[in-house]
């Protein structure tokens, strides 16, 4: 089986045999880039490629023009997009020639070679171990899927506080067993600095994902003191035991409710910060207390990543959103209506400056943000010069709450009876993304649509209907 995860290399992918390969990789449903010096090839062949496989596998075509024999070309590729694979086409090939210059045999066939040995090898080793906290969490459960595929060893900590075990279980079946021995579990709440202590005291980590932390728009405009309880304490005693432990790489989960209100879209990641409700305010909290962290102590090296609105599941149908009680997202409310848990969806606001009255918002597949995360982290091991950056995780494009209840009752077969209510408090008009720092710099961007991610969600709804736990 292929995964939409599984992107490959091709080296010398403008060639005779190259373009052949690539043409059936696209069809076969892998993603693919290709890096070529054309050499011995011209663009117009990888232009032709894209004429043969139409302009929808076309989207999984990336190109870089760059020399294997050039360390810095390889650096760069892999700086910003993790590989799956790599087909190494890419080195001259006439005998006769290499008889008159075996020099130049040498130098593309060996030295490019080599070079692209070292740098695959620099991406993951074995000692990159990857401490995901919240790790059992809705976007949590997906990305540790992927790092586990993408080869690093993960442990997770996670207190239980809106997730179960089961989540952890059905990772380690959705990556099978001999991925599952690279997987460690520790129930822990980062609130108590004793369960880390323990945690780093006997595992050295590479890097730390935080996800920990609570989410809830509505729920910390109601109980602030709770959300500063979990997300500022939580996250302090984090920074200081990895400091401890010397730690000093973070890829930490903020949110697009850092921009409140904006006064202009799509929202840049140098707008003005101004969230609007308790729950935005502890994520603006912490990506100021992780700028400050980074400019006394220069070494550390943190990336903040500021998340739209996740939705999907994973295609497998066993990893998905499964929040306890009524669930304050828009999807897991959509989908427990679908399935009968719930009569009908509230949509909170339907007198909003937009076409249709609801509030609009940039969902992205769970998976295309699992995929950030782990673009995130190769920047961290691979440049130096990071400090304290945020990057947008967002399509680019604004949906309509209305409009996603359509899409999903066209996904699902089901229609979802509506209830329009009065806007909550703190809920903005419209936010969407601007993608291209994290396109250029983290070399990520979102392959899903709202069908797609529908489509998703109501396989995971359909086949889990009251969640990992199975029964009301």
């Amino acid at each position: 089986m292929v995964s939409p995860s599984q992107k490959i290399l091709v080296t010398g992918g403008a060639g005779f045999i190259g373009t052949h390969t690539v043409v059936q990789l696209l069809k076969g449903g892998f993603t693919v880039s290709i890096i070529d010096n054309f050499d011995n090839s011209v663009m117009e062949a990888v232009d032709r490629v894209r004429q043969v496989v139409g302009p929808h596998l076309s989207q999984n075509l990336e190109f870089t023009q760059g020399d294997l024999r050039n360390r810095d070309d390889l650096e760069k590729l892999f700086s910003r997009t993790t590989f799956d694979a790599v087909i190494h086409f890419a080195g001259l090939k006439a005998v006769a020639e290499s008889v008159a210059k075996p020099r130049r045999y040498f130098d593309f066939n060996l030295i490019g070679t080599i070079n692209l040995y070292e740098v695959m090898a620099k991406m993951v080793s074995p000692s990159q171990k990857i401490l995901v906290t919240g790790g059992a969490g809705f976007i949590g459960t997906h990305t540790v899927v992927q790092l586990l595929k993408g080869g690093f060893t993960v442990s997770i900590i996670d207190n239980f506080d809106n997730s179960v075990m089961e989540a952890v279980d059905r990772v380690r079946q959705v990556v099978g067993p001999h991925l599952s021995q690279n997987l460690e579990f520790t129930q822990g709440d980062l609130r108590n600095r004793d369960d880390l202590e323990k945690l780093f005291s006997r595992t050295t980590f590479d890097a730390v994902i935080h996800f920990a932390g609570l989410k809830a728009v509505a729920e910390s405009v109601a109980k602030p003191r709770r959300y500063f309880d979990f997300n500022l304490i939580g996250t302090i005693n984090l920074y200081e035991v990895m400091a401890k432990y010397n730690c000093k790489k973070m890829v930490f989960s903020s949110s697009a409710t850092v921009y409140g209100q904006p006064e202009k879209i799509p929202c840049e990641e140098d707008f003005k910060l101004q969230a609007m409700n308790p729950y935005g305010r502890t994520k603006l909290f912490l990506e100021e207390i992780g700028r400050d962290i980074q400019k006394a102590e220069p070494e550390w090296k943190i990336i903040l990543l500021r998340y739209f609105n996740p939705v999907g599941a994973h295609e497998s149908g066993q990893l998905g959103e499964d929040p306890k009680g009524i669930p304050n997202n828009l999807m897991p409310y959509i989908q427990q209506v679908a399935v009968g848990r719930l009569p009908e969806l509230n949509v909170y606001g339907h007198d909003y400056p937009t076409r249709d009255g609801s509030a609009i918002r940039d969902y992205i597949h769970v998976m295309d943000l699992a995929d950030g995360h782990i673009a995130a982290l190769r920047k961290l091991f691979t440049s130096e010069n990071i400090g304290c950056t945020a990057y947008n995780l967002g399509t680019g494009r604004g949906t309509s709450v209305l409009e996603m209840v359509a899409a999903f009752e066209k996904a699902s077969g089901k229609k979802i009876p509506v209830k329009l209510c009065p806007r909550r408090p703190g809920d903005a008009t419209e936010v969407y993304a601007s993608t291209q720092r994290a396109e250029t710099e983290l070399g990520w961007k979102a392959k899903y649509g709202v069908e797609e991610m529908c489509r998703d969600q109501w396989n995971w709804a359909k086949n889990n209907p009251w969640g990992y736990t199975g029964k009301p």
